[in-house]
């Protein structure tokens, strides 16, 4: 089969860097047509600036990355600084970007790439908030018929939330954005908390990072051990969980992860529950489902997947 074409959607994000990474890692299953960068763990120019630094990390300064939204639809940006350093990227110290960024929005960029491209050839992989497709929904609402579907990491319902009690961060940040994708009838498979938990870095595997021995394994095994410091604080876990890779590994080995096709809403209004993903996993209500949970991985067979592909870099 040829490869999926995708267009990712990030706000790099130490996991983020590892997700493109494994994208740019395996050309005969992807095709990564162009990055869009969001504000959301960093502002807007980290996130733009650290896409083309993992760009250039991969030596694929070929890759167009595309800067959009610079804050959440409808509420103040909430970033993670205190997760993933002041650059977003901090544990490496990797050299400025050389390559540009382009000048086109990346929610134009969205539509037009959308418009282009043959119905159904399109993946859009959204890394971090909303933002970025659902005003590229808004203002062409004709590109979700054409779309293949949508793969992303948000959300939980066992787990619940890692940036308030009741929600998880990417989807926390533009809860209203959130909603608008949920409800646009695309076919939503979704990566929550509850799987990517599950993909842990232990001392194990993060030392099989190193061992590669090359910039890309070097870089992200300091990544990981900047990164892991907050999820052991906070979790007692035995190290951090690879949240956006979960997306990349499930576009080329769906095998590895298993879920249900449930309704998802997204709640808008609440203080307490603002940005939850409320899904009905037991199908207590007759509300129609809408999206793809996952809720398992093989993560030794993930693992094992990202280090070989890692190694190609």
């Amino acid at each position: 089969m040829p490869p999926r074409k995708i267009i990712i959607d990030t706000d790099p994000g130490q996991d983020d860097a590892v997700a493109i990474l494994l994208a740019l890692a395996s050309p005969d299953e992807i095709e990564v047509l162009g990055i869009t960068a969001v504000a959301g763990n960093v502002p807007l120019a980290l996130t733009a600036r650290n896409a083309r630094i993992v760009c250039e990390l991969a030596g694929r300064p070929d890759v167009k990355v595309f800067a959009g939204c610079d804050r959440p639809l409808g509420r103040k940006l909430v970033t993670a600084e205190h997760v993933h350093g002041k650059t977003g990227l901090n544990g490496p110290v990797l050299p400025d970007p050389v390559m540009p960024l382009q000048p086109q929005h990346a929610v134009d960029f969205i539509i037009d790439t959308l418009r282009r491209e043959a119905p159904g050839a399109v993946t859009l992989c959204p890394l971090g908030p909303l933002t970025n497709i659902a005003m590229a929904f808004e203002k062409a609402p004709d590109i979700c018929d054409r779309l293949a579907g949508i793969v992303l990491m948000g959300g939980a319902y066992f787990e619940v939330g890692n940036i308030t009690p009741a929600a998880e961060f990417n989807i926390y940040v533009d809860p209203q954005a959130a909603d608008i994708v949920f409800r646009s009838g695309v076919e939503i498979t979704v990566m929550p908390l509850d799987v990517t938990h599950k993909a842990l870095v232990t001392p194990a595997r993060n030392a099989a990072f190193r061992a590669l021995g090359s910039r890309v394994g070097v870089a992200v095994a300091e990544m990981t051990d900047f990164f892991e410091r907050f999820d052991k604080e906070k979790y007692g876990s035995d190290g951090a969980p690879l949240h956006d890779p979960c997306v990349t590994a499930y576009l080329i080995r769906p095998d590895l992860f298993s879920g249900r096709h449930v309704n998802v809403e997204i709640e808008t209004r609440s203080e307490l529950t603002l940005g939850m993903t409320v899904a009905d996993w037991w199908h207590v209500t007759d509300r129609t489902p809408n999206a793809m949970f996952m809720g398992d991985v093989d993560a030794d067979g993930f693992f094992d997947l990202l280090t070989e592909r890692l190694a190609r870099l």
